[in-house]
């Protein structure tokens, strides 16, 4: 294919008038398509209907520690459910403790901790002047949404093909006391679907806070989605590095089995040093008395131990994959060589990435609404919902059919091609 950007006037022109004809007659098709948030399919959640079925009025409901499930007791989560998830978050099961159904709810408590009452005998957040955390884009939007909605000014650090750049990092961490966290999703990124590299990982464990209150946000959301049986990303353990270099307190992990099992009642969780969990559980006393014990037991019978739960996901994958694969597909088909935009194929997670040409993003998902299809809004993936370059566009395979992502693909490739031929007759002027 030739690039756009070598056309001459005349031939944008001439292809503009094209694919608005293509465009009209999808446009006139009526359709109603979403590709905006990463839920999982009805096929997905069908998967875990078993689930349903491990508990009954007959069952016995007393967990391992001989507590009664439907009772009071065990704050911080019955012991066999703690194993299954530090299993899949690979910690031992004492720096574990077990929450509700979303690993949002827990980093957002963390956060409003560190503001009323600080970080293990710091200042509270809320009586400081300044409060900075750093933002790895694109990034996670619920992530940003946290700490804009406490007034935490929020720092761009550019992503690299081996994590976030880690001489930013280590400028603002290792410098300015303002700087209390930084957010990461290092496995299968939202939206880039890269994992952090050895490296990556082993500068993070070995960062020197200027702030003794600092603390890495691991969100390690994506840790056994994988899409391939024969293609898998590694990513090293980071609390054990940071507890190696010293600085066992760094770091909080965070998963859930949101898209493991359901999203709606699966069980979340926060691993952390003895020290941080100690804070933490005797915050716990006065919050709650415990969360949905019930549910715990029903993840651990259904599951059984991590193998099980790999298992379990092989099936996830199964119905994932060929998703993704026509989302690449379609992409390098019809927009491989214009020059119009970039992508990355990602190994596991929910997200596919694509960069348009600066200034397009915007325009793009417009243009794909015009036609049916509701893409995440673009300036999503950056704090503020502010993009730079107006380029990055996230894209989530997971919930529509794979006849729905077919239509999809044609409208969005559509829109990136329509888009792009303005903006370069625009520069053309």
């Amino acid at each position: 294919m030739t690039a756009y950007k070598d056309l001459s006037k005349n031939e944008l022109k001439a292809l503009k008038k094209e694919l608005t004809k293509k465009f009209e007659d999808v446009k006139a098709k009526g359709l109603k398509l979403d590709m905006s948030r990463g839920k999982p399919s009805t096929e997905q959640l069908n998967l875990s209907m078993g689930m349903m079925d491990v508990l009954t009025s007959s069952s016995d409901l007393v967990c391992e520690e001989g507590v009664d499930c439907r009772n009071y007791g065990v704050l911080d989560g019955i012991k066999e459910a703690k194993q299954l998830l530090a299993d899949m978050m690979e910690v031992p099961k004492d720096n574990i403790v077990i929450f509700g159904n979303s690993s949002l709810n827990v980093m957002y408590d963390t956060v409003a901790r560190s503001m009323i009452h600080g970080v293990m005998g710091s200042t509270p957040w809320c009586k400081l002047d300044k409060v900075k955390f750093l933002c790895p884009v694109p990034g996670y939007d619920r992530h940003f949404a946290i700490t804009e909605h406490f007034g935490i000014e929020m720092i761009n650090i550019p992503m690299t093909p081996t994590g976030p750049d880690m001489d930013l990092v280590e400028k603002y961490v290792n410098t300015d006391p303002a700087v209390k966290g930084i957010w990461c999703v290092p496995k299968y990124s939202n939206p880039q679907g890269i994992t952090y590299s050895d490296e990556t990982v082993h500068r993070f464990a070995k960062l020197n806070p200027a702030a003794e209150d600092f603390r890495i946000y691991w969100d390690n959301a994506y840790g056994i989605h994988h899409l391939y049986e024969d293609k898998q990303d590694y990513l090293i353990e980071i609390l054990m590095e940071c507890k190696k270099e010293g600085h066992p307190d760094m770091v909080y992990k965070f998963s859930s089995t949101s898209k493991i099992s359901f999203p709606g009642s699966g069980i979340a969780a926060i691993a952390a040093s003895d020290a941080n969990l100690k804070e933490i559980r005797e915050q716990m006393k006065i919050q709650t008395i415990g969360h949905d014990k019930l549910n715990q037991l029903r993840h651990a019978r259904f599951f059984k131990d991590i193998h099980g739960m790999v298992k379990h996901m092989k099936k996830h994958a199964d119905i994932m994959r060929p998703k993704f694969d026509t989302v690449l597909a379609s992409l390098e088909k019809e927009l491989g060589g214009l020059e119009i935009g970039s992508w990355l194929a990602p190994r596991g997670g929910y997200f596919i990435s694509f960069d348009s040409m600066d200034g397009c993003a915007k325009a793009i998902v417009a243009k794909a609404k015009e036609a049916g299809l509701v893409m995440t809004n673009a300036g999503a993936t950056y704090p503020y919902g502010k993009d730079p370059h107006d380029s990055n566009i996230r894209i989530a395979p997971s919930y529509p059919t794979l006849d729905e992502i077919k239509l999809a693909m044609e409208v969005f490739t559509l829109s990136v091609k329509l888009v792009s031929v303005d903006k370069l007759l625009a520069q053309a002027e």
